[in-house]
């Protein structure tokens, strides 16, 4: 077994057993506890989606949205569903999970970025089809996005940022 995997495995082991423990020591409502058993296994699902299986863990992200309550938790749960939708390219689908991860946490500079690169994308694809005038709206659009991503983590996204200096998409609101 190739060491990765078996580092991988531990990891695994150990995430799960602690979250089994917090998940008795700390206090929280039925369905919180529930959510939580849905999420906890985020590592095994970031490993099925890292190798293009995204239905289980899709399902699962879907249940846990059904069952947390606390805004903050569920905006990484959207936020990983718009994950899985952009992997899946149904870009419209991302995009509106990215927007309810957002009005759940509005500091989720990963999730600005996320909604930059897919219209980035769309612009790309609308100068191929020979479309200008959309072009430059989704450009436009993508650097209101990459702003705002910028704003909350001012030293990453150094592409976006050089591709904003370079675009003239620079000044900032």
């Amino acid at each position: 077994m190739p060491r990765s995997r078996v580092n991988g495995n531990f990891i695994d082991k150990t995430s799960s057993i602690v979250a089994n423990i917090l998940l008795r020591i700390i206090l929280t409502t039925s369905g919180g506890k529930k959510a939580f058993t849905y999420y906890r296994d985020i590592a095994i699902w970031m490993l099925a989606q890292s190798e293009g299986n995204y239905a289980e863990p899709l399902q699962n992200y879907h249940e846990a949205t059904r069952l947390e309550i606390d805004a903050y938790d569920r905006s990484y749960i959207l936020y990983n569903i718009g994950l899985i939708q952009t992997g899946n390219g149904k870009h419209t689908k991302a995009l509106e999970y990215y927007f309810r991860a957002l009005e759940r946490n509005p500091f989720l500079p990963q999730a600005f970025n996320n909604m930059a690169v897919i219209c980035h994308y769309r612009g790309e694809h609308a100068i191929l089809q020979g479309d200008s005038g959309i072009a430059e709206a989704w450009f436009d659009q993508a650097a209101k996005y990459w702003k705002q991503a910028i704003a909350l983590t001012s030293g990453n996204y150094i592409e976006a940022h050089k591709w904003l200096k370079i675009t003239k998409h620079f000044e900032f609101q």
